[in-house]
């Protein structure tokens, strides 16, 4: 029952913990000593590197770390056309802790193109060896919910249907640029569907004048609309998390509440689910998945803090989902991935590489 095509038994999710070598370089960068070419090859180094680390691990699945970003969003955002980045008055507020200030707008309209990501994939790509090289970039519903109308200039969409088929297209357009670039697995990194579940978020949701259940139809299509199209032998999939800065997190709850949109109607490959904690909730939602291909990633090892998972445990709890969606298609990772910012979480390389380890060991045993 192994699988050998994406998505693995045996996922990662996307980022790692960023090497003394990437932070000091993108320090001595921001203040004027170092340039962008002698950059890109410190970067070039530490990518290599983790790529090895996670073929030694055991991965059939490699990613570049997100080493090239500081966050798992705006970077990608900021190369978008019609997207602007700003200093916000504040950041985003964690449990306990604050993001850096930053933001995104929308003030022209909405395109993909000659976007440098497109060349971190390539380079990635031509070291990834005999594993499959996965891309991870955020989902188009971020983009929209964070701000919502005040950050999308009406001058440029009066009309938000305009701006949401845009959104889809900008999308598309990505998608099949990356394609074009040899990329045959793609993640979308969405924090919105987890947002949906919580009480705390669906009522700053309505207090700025949206519907939570209307935005889930849109998103829903939005992202339906973006893989018209799509390649049949490409894999997307869609990870699903509750925040994830320096261990903390924002929302909480699990998946029922969207599980009917999101799992019945969503035209992914793939779903990355955080299940590392009573915070997710229950394995019941899983029953919406459609039979067939899509596959339900469970997010059971933890990425919070480096105290090792039981393996009886997790085997436990796969056996658990597997009441609810076949076992053929499950797999297992990670919740999230180990520094969707550059800060990174609360844990120690070797901590990560055993969480890593782990999972592959796992997996090896359950399929």
């Amino acid at each position: 029952m192994q699988r050998e095509h994406a998505p693995f038994r045996a996922e990662t999710v996307g980022s790692f913990l960023r090497p003394e070598s990437i932070k000091q370089a993108r320090s001595e960068f921001a203040n004027g000593t170092l340039g962008a070419e002698e950059l890109r090859e410190i970067e070039n180094a530490a990518i290599l590197d983790v790529v090895e680390k996670q073929r030694a691990a055991g991965l059939q699945v490699v990613t570049d770390g997100e080493f090239r970003r500081a966050w798992w969003h705006f970077d990608f955002f900021e190369g978008l056309e019609g997207v602007e980045p700003f200093e916000a008055a504040h950041g985003i507020q964690f449990k306990g802790v604050e993001t850096k200030a930053r933001g995104v707008r929308v003030t022209g309209k909405l395109g993909f193109k000659d976007h440098p990501m497109l060349e971190d994939f390539r380079y990635l790509q031509s070291i990834a060896g005999d594993a499959v090289a996965k891309m991870t970039i955020p989902s188009p519903s971020v983009l929209h919910f964070r701000g919502g109308r005040e950050y999308i200039d009406e001058t440029v969409y009066p009309d938000l249907n305009d701006y949401f088929d845009d959104l889809a297209a900008t999308w598309r357009e990505a998608i099949h640029a990356f394609y074009q670039a040899g990329c045959r697995y793609l993640q979308l990194d969405d924090t919105v569907w987890a947002y949906l579940c919580s009480e705390d978020q669906k009522a700053q949701v309505r207090a700025r004048g949206d519907d939570p259940e209307a935005l889930a139809e849109t998103y829903a299509r939005v992202l339906n609309q973006a893989l018209i199209g799509k390649p049949s032998d490409l894999t997307v999939g869609l990870h699903v998390c509750r925040g994830n800065f320096r261990s903390t997190w924002i929302s909480e709850g699990g998946y029922e509440p969207v599980a009917e949109v999101l799992f019945g109607q969503v035209n992914v490959d793939a779903f990355f689910l955080e299940y590392d904690n009573e915070r997710s909730g229950g394995f019941e939602p899983l029953r919406f998945i459609r039979p067939g291909h899509q596959q339900a990633v469970l997010g059971l090892i933890t990425t919070k803090n480096g105290t090792p998972e039981d393996p009886a445990q997790v085997k436990a709890r796969i056996a658990e989902a597997a009441q609810f969606l076949s076992i053929e298609q499950l797999c297992l990772s990670p919740q999230c991935g180990f520094a969707s910012t550059e800060e990174g979480n609360s844990i120690t390389e070797d901590e990560q590489w055993q969480k890593i380890r782990s999972v592959v060991a796992i997996a090896g045993e359950v399929w």
